[in-house]
C-alpha cells in the first residue's frame, strides 16, 4: 500500500466542475511536482488535500488511514496541519507577529489544547503550558536556522525580504510535524533573484528525506527535485511518470503542446 493514495477526488464550485476524479499515489519520502498551466485544478487538489476546501466526492488515505471521507474530515480543525503541512505562494504571515511568533503560535494553540483535556488543576495547566510553550520555542529557533533565518527571529514580516518570507512560512509549515508537506507555487511571488533561496532549502528538505507536493511553474526546478511528475489538464491527471518520461518523451498531446507553449 502506498503512503499517500488518493482516489476519484473531486470538487465543483457552483456549476463548475474543477476537479473530475484525479488519483495518485505516492511513497514516503518521495516528491512529487504538479505541473500544468493555470486554471486546470492544481491548487484546488493541494487545497482539498488540506482541508482548506472539501471534497465532493472520493477518497484520501495517508499511512494506511482514510483521513477523507470521515466524521472527523467533516471537522476541519481536526485534520488540518496533522497530515498535510500548507506553505501558500503568497507566504500568509500574519504581520503583527515576530518570525519566531509566527512559527510557535500554532503549536502553542495546539499544545493548549492538549493540556486542556489532561483534567488538570489551574497550577498545574499553568507549569505545563509555560513548559509547552519553552519547548515550541526551542523547536522554532532550530526550525529557522534550518531555513537560514536563526538571526531574524525577532524581525516582523515587513522587515523581511520575500524569500526570508517564504522560509519562515517554511519553517512554520514543518512545526506541526505534518506527514506531507505541499507547497503552492512557492516562487511565483519572488524576484528571480530570491528564488534561489526559497529552491534551496526545498532541496534540502528533499534530502533529508521529506515527503512533499509541488505545485510549481519552475520546470527546471520541478524536473531536478521530484521523483514523480503529475502534470494537469482540464481537472484531470492527464499524465503521470518520471522526470524523464514526462519530460523527455511525453505521450500526451496536451503534454507536448503545454511543453511546447513554454518554451516559446
Amino acid at each position: 500500500m502506498a503512503f499517500l493514495e488518493v482516489k476519484e477526488i473531486t470538487k465543483k464550485f457552483g456549476e463548475t466542475s474543477v476537479l473530475k476524479g484525479v488519483s495518485f499515489e505516492m511513497e514516503q519520502g518521495e516528491v512529487v511536482s504538479v505541473i500544468g498551466s493555470s486554471g486546470n485544478g492544481k491548487t484546488t487538489l493541494l487545497r482539498c488535500l488540506n482541508f482548506l476546501e472539501t471534497p465532493d466526492g472520493g477518497s484520501i488515505t495517508v499511512g494506511g488511514t482514510t483521513v477523507f471521507p470521515t466524521e472527523k474530515a467533516k471537522e476541519k480543525k481536526e485534520t488540518n496541519g496533522l497530515n498535510f503541512g500548507m506553505v501558500f505562494q503568497s507566504f500568509h504571515l500574519f504581520p503583527q507577529y515576530t518570525a519566531i511568533e509566527n512559527i510557535t503560535l500554532a503549536m502553542d494553540v495546539q499544545a493548549k489544547e492538549r493540556i486542556k483535556r489532561q483534567g488538570l488543576k489551574l497550577l498545574e495547566r499553568k507549569a505545563a503550558l509555560k513548559q509547552a510553550k519553552a519547548q515550541n520555542e526551542e523547536t522554532a529557533k532550530t526550525l529557522l536556522a534550518r531555513v537560514g533565518l536563526e538571526n531574524k527571529m525577532n524581525n516582523y514580516p515587513c522587515e523581511l525580504s520575500g524569500g526570508q518570507q517564504q522560509r519562515v512560512a517554511i519553517a512554520r509549515a514543518l512545526a506541526l510535524s505534518p506527514d506531507i508537506l505541499c507547497f503552492d507555487e512557492p516562487t511565483s511571488a519572488l524576484d528571480p533573484e530570491l528564488t534561489g533561496e526559497v529552491l534551496k532549502v526545498i532541496k534540502g528538505l528533499r534530502d533529508e528525506g521529506r515527503t512533499m507536493i509541488i505545485v510549481t511553474h519552475e520546470m527546471q526546478f520541478a524536473r531536478n527535485v521530484s521523483d514523480k511528475i503529475i502534470f494537469m489538464a482540464d481537472g484531470v491527471i492527464e499524465e503521470i511518470g518520471t522526470p524523464s518520461q514526462i519530460f523527455d518523451d511525453p505521450q500526451s498531446e496536451k503534454t507536448r503542446a503545454f511543453f511546447a507553449k513554454a518554451s516559446e
